[in-house]
């Protein structure tokens, strides 16, 4: 008879659910299989939604026009490059501390989407600065910290890349997204440690929104387009990861042979 488990391996209010029984690649491969097209679909749903909002819905802006309507693109983007990056230094956290495989191939699945984010958010700026600034390009705290953020992914991958073995490849790869996470909490709060060119934050945790009701509900809602496409990403790229390392057990072995056919 096998022995019961341990209840501090469940989630309180949840019998049976067993959260660190997805900690290992073999049960959590099945589980991102499942979760991608609900991902995807959402991703797009709100995404469709969001750009209707921010195109057609919202009046257009007093000062900027219509120039404006970048923002639907560009805040989402500056906020995900930032919380992706926040996400793969604590996976990296959770993998020095547990020693487990699996939280560093998420951080591994992170870093390009992060990245994409972070070269959108500053393609989009450099537009929306032209016609805003009269340039594409200043050498503004936000700007150069979250130019900064972009050379963190780059050098993260690059490294991780460059190092054969996978275990000294995380490990190396850990102390770029631990260390360059101090970067994070400076772009944020550039705007109001310096005197920058750069706007303040329209939205804030602590003050009344600076926009109106409906740029306001465009913005939060491709936000929220940005999270599940960054989720689908992520899961997608993090099971081709699992297939790459674990090749060699059993359990790949028995996916491969029976064509892909397991979720």
């Amino acid at each position: 008879m096998s022995e019961p488990q341990s209840s501090a391996a469940r989630l309180p209010g949840a019998p049976g659910f067993n959260l660190f029984h997805y900690a290992s690649p073999q049960t959590f491969y099945p589980l991102a299989g499942r979760l991608l097209w609900p991902c995807w679909l959402l991703a797009a749903a709100l995404c469709a939604i969001g750009l209707y909002i921010g195109f057609f819905v919202a009046p257009t802006d007093a000062t900027q026009g219509d120039s404006y309507r970048i923002i639907f693109i560009h805040v989402p983007a500056a906020w995900m490059s930032m919380v992706v990056y926040l996400a793969m230094a604590f996976w990296c956290i959770v993998g020095l501390i547990f020693n487990t495989r699996l939280s560093f191939m998420m951080s591994s699945a992170l870093a390009p989407t992060g990245a994409l984010w972070a070269f959108v958010a500053l393609w989009t700026g450099a537009l929306w600065g032209k016609p805003t600034w009269g340039t594409y390009w200043v050498w503004d705290a936000r700007l150069t910290s979250e130019l900064i953020l972009f050379f963190l992914y780059c050098g993260y991958m690059a490294l991780q890349a460059a190092i054969d073995d996978p275990r000294r490849a995380d490990r190396a790869g850990a102390l770029i997204a631990i260390v360059g996470a101090v970067n994070v909490p400076i772009i944020y709060f550039s705007v109001k440690w310096w005197n920058t060119l750069h706007q303040g934050a329209s939205v804030s945790l602590t003050a009344a929104p600076t926009m109106a009701t409906t740029m306001l509900w465009g913005m939060l809602v491709m936000a929220l387009a940005a999270w599940a496409y960054t989720v689908g990403a992520a899961l997608l790229r993090v099971r081709a990861i699992m297939i790459e390392r674990e090749r060699h057990t059993d359990w790949v072995r028995q996916l491969a042979q029976g064509g892909g056919s397991r979720t």
